[in-house]
């Protein structure tokens, strides 16, 4: 069938009543959005961005309402995607933005993609990874992996993915989503450790779309956590209070979870394997915790600088 790219879509959807069909992947992915209240009364009120990118650059998808439960979790990074029968709007201007693995690409901000059930009724179609061709041009998955050793050269609110095996991991925890709302965040800490430092990855991961990987993390497994952000407090010592927190497109993979990811090709994953070939599991073992009240960062050790 006849393509358009999104290039073509940004420059022409104006004169536009009827799309062509678009080939694209999924290159980020959020985490699910609930936007349900009392008053309104919705089935299915929920919406799930994704960043799709061809040959010609990168805009955003909106996955609507009834759309989500039976798509979501179908539709992964690194993904491709035939759309037919999509509607383009204006794009929201207050939405995150994730960090493009690839700087050079060129971002088409002013739309985005919106897909429905009906208005029009959006045909999704995902093409087997076995049957995407290289003449399409369609970009490959990159990513931006960095070690504990660089991490202390990082600055604050820097975007990275991080690989490491798991020492720590704490109980769930809750915080308020708003000073006195009812809606509460649910969190917990994690030290991973990569071998090019004493020091391990401090990572606050807070619960995705994913539950079924965030209650399963433990001692040992392989973590990986993609779109972290870094926070430093620069007002006490900025290299010990260090560490990095999920963003809304973080996604995070354990142990059994790995095989077939498009991270699995990257150069310090490999690295990151090679290291653990070298490791004695019962020493790592020892070293290991699970559970307990983590207060992090931590307190100053007395009540005066309190």
């Amino acid at each position: 069938s006849k393509l358009i790219s999104l290039g073509q879509l940004e420059m022409t959807w104006r004169s536009r009543v009827h799309f062509n069909p678009l080939l694209v992947r999924v290159l980020h992915k959020s985490r699910l959005r609930y936007y349900g209240k009392p008053e309104k009364k919705m089935d299915m009120p929920y919406q799930a961005y994704f960043e799709v990118a061809d040959g010609s650059g990168m805009m955003s998808m909106v996955l609507w309402n009834s759309l989500c439960p039976e798509w979501y979790n179908s539709i992964k990074v690194g993904t491709v995607l035939l759309l037919d029968q999509y509607a383009i709007k204006t794009s929201y201007p207050f939405k995150t933005q994730p960090t493009p693995g690839d700087s050079q690409m060129k971002r088409f901000a002013t739309i985005e993609i919106s897909l429905n059930v009906r208005d029009p009724p959006t045909q999704i179609r995902i093409v087997p990874e076995e049957m995407v061709k290289p003449e399409w041009g369609l970009p490959e998955v990159k990513y931006r992996f960095i070690t504990r050793s660089e991490l202390d050269d990082l600055p604050n609110n820097h975007s990275c993915d991080v690989i490491g095996l798991v020492t720590f991991v704490g109980r769930a925890e809750r915080a308020r989503k708003r000073e006195h709302g009812e809606d509460f965040w649910l969190y917990r800490w994690a030290h991973a450790i990569d071998g090019t430092s004493d020091q391990p990855f401090i990572l606050e991961l807070f619960a995705t779309s994913q539950p079924h990987v965030f209650e399963h993390i433990h001692p040992m497994t392989y973590l990986v956590c993609t779109q972290m952000r870094v926070v430093r407090d620069l007002t006490q010592n900025p290299s010990s209070t260090i560490y990095l927190t999920t963003s809304n497109e973080s996604q995070i993979f354990i142990t059994g979870w790995h095989k077939g990811q498009p991270y699995t090709k990257d150069t310090k994953v490999k690295n990151f394997i090679q290291w653990t070939k070298t490791q004695n599991e019962d020493d790592q073992m020892k070293k290991t915790v699970i559970g307990g009240y983590y207060p992090f960062p931590r307190p100053p050790n007395n009540f005066l600088k309190y």
